[in-house]
Parts: C-alpha cells; sequence; structure tokens
C-alpha cells in the first residue's frame, strides 16, 4: 500500500512538472495580421508607445507571387510619402518567411506599415509579432 502511494505520488509530482511546463511553454502570445495593399497599408493608427527593452520576434511574408513587400516603421509623414526609413523587413515571393528580432524600444513613437517594393497588382502579406 505504502509503495502504491508513493508510485501515485510520483505520478502527480511529475504531471504538475508536465502541465507548469506547457503552461510557460504557451506563455508567449502572438498577433497574427494579414492584409491586401495595392501600395501601402498602415499597421498601427497610433505611434507605437514602448520604452521597456523587450525582443519582439516578427516574421513577415508576401503570399502573392510577383510582389515583393517591405514592414516599415516611420513617421505619418513617412507613410503618406510611401516611404521606408527603417527597413525591419522585406519579402520575397510565397513560401519565403523572413524573421526579424528587434528591440521594442528602438520602434517607440513610430508607426508600423507595409509599402510595395515591386509589383503592381494587389498584394497579400502575412506578419507574425511575438
Amino acid at each position: 500500500m505504502v509503495q502504491s502511494m508513493l508510485k501515485w505520488k510520483w505520478v502527480g509530482t511529475a504531471v504538475c512538472a508536465v502541465l507548469m511546463f506547457a503552461g510557460a511553454r504557451n506563455a508567449s502570445a502572438s498577433s497574427v495580421i494579414t492584409g491586401t495593399l495595392n501600395q501601402k497599408y498602415l499597421l498601427s493608427a497610433t505611434p507605437v508607445s514602448v520604452t521597456a527593452n523587450a525582443v519582439l520576434k516578427i516574421t513577415f511574408e508576401t503570399t502573392t507571387a510577383g510582389d515583393n513587400l517591405e514592414l516599415c516603421a516611420g513617421t505619418g509623414a513617412d507613410f503618406a510619402a510611401g516611404t521606408c526609413p527603417t527597413r525591419l523587413s522585406d519579402s520575397g515571393g510565397p513560401g519565403f518567411v523572413f524573421l526579424t528580432i528587434v528591440d521594442a524600444a528602438s520602434l517607440n513613437g513610430k508607426i508600423l506599415y507595409v509599402i510595395r517594393a515591386v509589383g503592381i497588382n494587389p498584394a497579400s502579406f502575412r506578419l507574425t509579432i511575438e
């Protein structure tokens, strides 16, 4: 009986450890944005407001063949002009997913947007931020 109780105590401890590990693994959340643009696409309506040093992992891809897009950070005037003063990522064609790792504080005060680099047809993209 004592051996049986010790066995169940060990199993309970193991289950708790697995649940704690699984919960920690899923603690990071991600946001996925998909969109279609002709020339440019505004991602953040207001400037980013982050002052803490934190790492953002961003993946970016164009899902339309024949188009290349750029993920940019800049001012409202940069967006209006269609320029990209801070290029966070470029894109290739479908199937090319590019990773950017950036200090979130470096984006403070900037808006995020996507502009067309190559192509003329409406282009779709997928952006994931962790």
